[in-house]
């Protein structure tokens, strides 16, 4: 599989994006998950192909710009469908499958056909589930950082507090992962773009 490289991805942001302002929260929260990943990912024994985590990550959350609409508002409401937008916009783009499934099995820490009908979410139904150590980097390192308003980094433990209103599972599936990744260090990443920690 040829991957694009790192201009091609920025170009390919610089397409979606609507505004300037989009651009530069989606594409910094994109390439402060992939410093994360990449981080990560040379500490882990397991192996990797570092550069499609590098895509992958890159890539995760290209969706998010078909969520704003013409006066430059994000659809809050509709934001759990920014992964498959996001799987939809590289499958048009010709990316293949292995490359879209960033974006669409990225959410939390998986979403299930269980969790779609239970919580009635706008979503196919089906299973959104990382399966590949690299899709499962990429899922993981993405908790560490968020687009609010002001973008904020995250903790593993504050991380793991959130996730607690979607069931002790997700907790426990949060927790398989911190303990086959690691936990970052994001003290340069919270240095370098200035965000608080939550």
């Amino acid at each position: 599989m040829i991957l694009p490289t790192v201009d091609e991805i920025r170009a390919l942001h610089e397409r979606y994006a609507p505004s300037q302002e989009a651009l530069d929260l989606v594409l910094t929260h994109c390439e402060i998950v992939c410093g994360i990943a990449e981080q990560l990912a040379a500490r882990t024994p397991l192996p990797l192909d570092t550069d499609l985590v590098r895509a992958g990550a890159l890539l995760h959350d290209i969706g998010v710009y078909r969520l704003y609409d013409q006066a430059g508002r994000l659809d809050h409401r509709n934001y759990i469908r920014h992964g498959v937008l996001g799987h939809a916009i590289l499958h048009k783009e010709g990316f293949p499958e292995r490359l879209r499934r960033f974006c669409s099995c990225h959410t939390g820490v998986g979403l299930t056909r269980h969790d779609i009908r239970a919580q009635r979410l706008p979503l196919p139904e089906a299973d959104y589930l990382a399966e590949t150590t690299e899709e499962q980097l990429v899922m993981y390192a993405d908790k560490f950082h968020s687009k609010t308003t002001p973008p904020t980094f995250l903790t593993a433990d504050s991380y793991a507090k959130r996730v607690e209103k979607f069931g002790a599972h997700k907790v426990s599936a949060f927790g398989l992962l911190r303990a086959r990744f690691g936990e970052p260090d994001l003290t340069a990443a919270r240095a370098r773009y200035g965000h608080a920690q939550a």
